[in-house]
């Protein structure tokens, strides 16, 4: 058995029940029959006063492997990692036209 207690505080180790309705897809209905059927654990969380329910990453990735099997899974995770990247990427590009527009600047200033 895991230390369940020592699994919620890891970083990456929990997600919500939105993201998870985002990241395998989900429904709300299917997260909360997988609860009553003691498939999934859960604990309550708040934020800006939205309600959320909070959910072990391993335990929604075996519900979904085991309702839409492994290879549903593993395109999904794929799907989530690359639209992670294409936002980390928009977000350099975003970064280095601005490095690039004070380094211009700079260099005015300098008479070069």
């Amino acid at each position: 058995m895991r230390d369940t207690n020592q699994e919620w505080q890891q970083k990456g180790a929990t997600l919500s029940h939105k993201t998870a309705q985002q990241e395998f897809g989900l429904t709300e209905a299917e997260i909360f029959r997988a609860i009553q059927a003691g498939k999934l654990q859960y604990r309550e969380g708040s934020m800006y006063g939205n309600p959320f329910l909070r959910l072990l990453r391993r335990e929604v990735e075996a519900l979904v492997r085991k309702q839409r099997g492994g290879g549903y899974l593993q395109e999904q995770q794929a799907k989530s990692e690359l639209a992670r990247i294409q936002r980390e990427l928009k977000r350099l590009k975003r970064q280095v036209v601005a490095l690039e527009e004070r380094q211009s600047k700079l260099l005015a200033a300098l008479g070069e």
